[in-house]
């Protein structure tokens, strides 16, 4: 039996060596895959050593005993793979805004099981999904309510939205500054309405979500678009406003494109826009077009009124396709009428105007980083560049007037206090060079009587007795200064005196820094620099909304919207 094994093995993949005379040497055996030599004692041990360590997928029909061993098939998943599997699963449909119905897709069920490498996978039931999504949703609640736990402030945006089936949401997001100084933003609701819009019912609906979350002794402000019924209900609740300033910025250029000579210009420019848009043929012409003088495929854009910054986009595109436009439309019949060499010179002239609105506008609806404090400094800059030259023609000029006019009118209705005591409290913008002289001193004296009013002092006086306070407050309206008002009027200094810190770099970080240097200003940065200066982050809530409510999905009960637009919120940094 050894014999025949050891025949097998040699004849199969091993052979004998010959000798130069032409003589088998049985002493030598040569691999017949490698060329090896070994020596061959009559034990095959090393020979299927090395054949399944060097050559173990080699010979198919070689002897069962020489190849190694191989499941055709894995065994199917334990129950902790299929647990984590599923979890998995759920969180990718929250995160990505995917039908719950995926689950019960067979080519859905064909990709997990090569994933698995399991032909007896199934997929979990969509009720199973269903649990799945709320245990993960109540799991992160639990780290946002951690989070807002250890905030002393927090700053929320909200606004309303109606969704594709008809419904009404209140989007409500939280904005705080963590122990460690970094800026945080996260969903904190987005809640059916069936009442109207009145003032009082939207004041409500605020307060309850606070109430909800905790933290109505927390909320420093509410920001909301300037709707009437907004602006009213901020004067009801007990929180400050901050009405979004890229809603004001951005009626500040509707007022006025609508009171300049742009006009005409822009109307030509709707009407051949939507004559490659209403049309594939004609797209299909314009794109050849581009081909053929050797630009990008590109193509147009509408403007939309309630689209920021579309017309800007709209002009931009033309513009760069003015020769391919032109080119195209001359070979077509139609009844547009064309744009002038004047008109496309104004299209050029508006593009220049609307340019610096647009990067303010994006700056100012960032949420991932501090943006309250650039408010005065960016408005302060779109004033210069709207300043009046000797060069503009009288269309331009009505332009930048009515725009500065009507950016003045629209500022006094901010929250502008606020807003000059964030600028102060950024170590950029502390110069305070966008607030006027006559303003500068004042905010100051406001900083300095917020760190009266907030100084351990202070407190502890309201805790004393009845005869200790009245005393104390008799002391406290003296002409003399105390020393307590000496030491917070010493630490405004030192903050004064710290030099600026370039644009590019982050207030938070600078904080960070500086906080035990500065431990009574450093709570009011805190409150301040937390405030987001618009309510684009409710939009962004918006239009993940959007995704999860479309035409398969109009019936999803208001509890699963909720729960869905908050878990992709909260799971989007994963």
């Amino acid at each position: 039996m050894e014999k025949q094994e050891q025949d097998g093995l040699l004849d199969g993949e091993f052979k004998y060596k010959k000798n130069i005379d032409g003589t088998i040497n049985k002493r030598v055996v040569i691999c017949t895959h490698c060329s090896k030599e070994f020596q061959f004692h009559r034990s095959n041990s090393t020979l299927k050593y090395h054949f399944n360590a060097k050559h173990a997928f080699v010979g198919a029909a070689a002897s069962p005993g020489l190849r190694q061993t191989t499941l055709s098939e894995r065994r199917p998943l334990g129950k902790s793979s299929l647990d984590k599997l599923t979890d998995n699963i759920a969180k990718w449909i929250a995160k990505d805004c995917r039908p719950l119905s995926i689950v019960e897709d067979k080519g859905f069920a064909d990709v997990l099981k090569v994933a698995s490498q399991d032909a007896s996978y199934k997929p979990p039931a969509r009720s199973t999904i269903t649990i799945r999504i709320h245990e993960l949703y109540e799991t992160e609640k639990k780290k946002k309510e951690e989070a807002l736990v250890h905030t002393e402030c927090v700053a929320l945006t909200g606004d309303h939205w109606t969704s594709l089936s008809n419904d009404n949401y209140l989007g409500v997001t939280a904005h705080l500054i963590t122990e460690a100084w970094g800026l945080t933003s996260f969903a904190l609701t987005i809640m059916k309405t069936e009442e109207r819009h009145f003032a009082e019912a939207c004041a409500e609906q605020f307060q309850t979500v606070a109430r909800r979350w905790r933290i109505e002794e927390k909320v420093t402000t509410v920001g909301t678009d300037s709707a009437r019924n907004m602006i009213a209900a901020a004067r009801i609740m007990p929180f400050n406003h901050m009405p979004c300033t890229a809603h004001i910025l951005q009626r500040c250029i509707t007022v006025s494109l609508a009171d300049s000579g742009f006009v005409t210009a822009l109307a030509k420019c709707r009407k051949i826009v939507g004559h490659f848009k209403h049309s594939p043929a004609n797209t299909a012409e314009l794109n050849a077009e581009q081909v053929s003088l050797g630009r990008k495929q590109e193509p147009l854009a509408q403007d939309v009124p309630t689209r920021w910054n579309s017309t800007l986009e709209m002009v931009k595109r033309l513009i760069r396709n003015q020769t391919a436009v032109t080119a195209t439309l001359d070979k077509q019949k139609h009844k547009l009428v064309l744009l002038t060499p004047p008109e496309w010179d104004k299209l050029q002239r508006l593009e220049t105007l609307l340019e610096p609105c647009r990067y303010v506008t994006e700056l100012l609806g960032g949420e991932a980083y501090v943006s309250c404090s650039v408010v005065l400094p960016a408005f302060c800059h779109l004033r210069r560049v709207m300043e009046v030259t000797d060069e503009d023609p009288a269309y331009v000029v009505r332009f930048k007037e009515k725009f500065k006019e009507d950016l003045a009118s629209r500022q006094e209705h901010t929250n502008y206090a606020w807003l000059q005591i964030a600028t102060a409290l950024d170590p950029r913008f502390k110069d305070l060079r966008s607030v006027p002289k006559t303003d500068r001193e004042a905010v100051w004296t406001t900083l300095a009587g917020m760190l009266h009013e907030d100084s351990p002092r202070r407190s502890h006086t309201a805790e004393e007795g009845p005869a200790k306070k009245r005393l104390s407050l008799l002391q406290m309206d003296s002409d003399s200064e105390s020393e307590e008002e000496v030491q917070q009027d010493r630490a405004i200094q030192r903050y004064r005196a710290e030099p600026c810190t370039a644009l590019e770099d982050c207030p938070l970080q600078w904080w960070a820094a500086h906080a035990g240097a500065h431990s009574q200003l450093a709570r009011l940065a805190r409150r301040y620099l937390a405030t987001p200066a618009s309510t684009v982050p409710c939009e962004r809530l918006f239009s993940v909304a959007g995704h999860i409510v479309n035409k398969k999905r109009s019936a999803l009960h208001s509890e699963n919207v909720d729960k869905l637009v908050c878990l992709s919120n909260w799971l989007k940094d994963e």
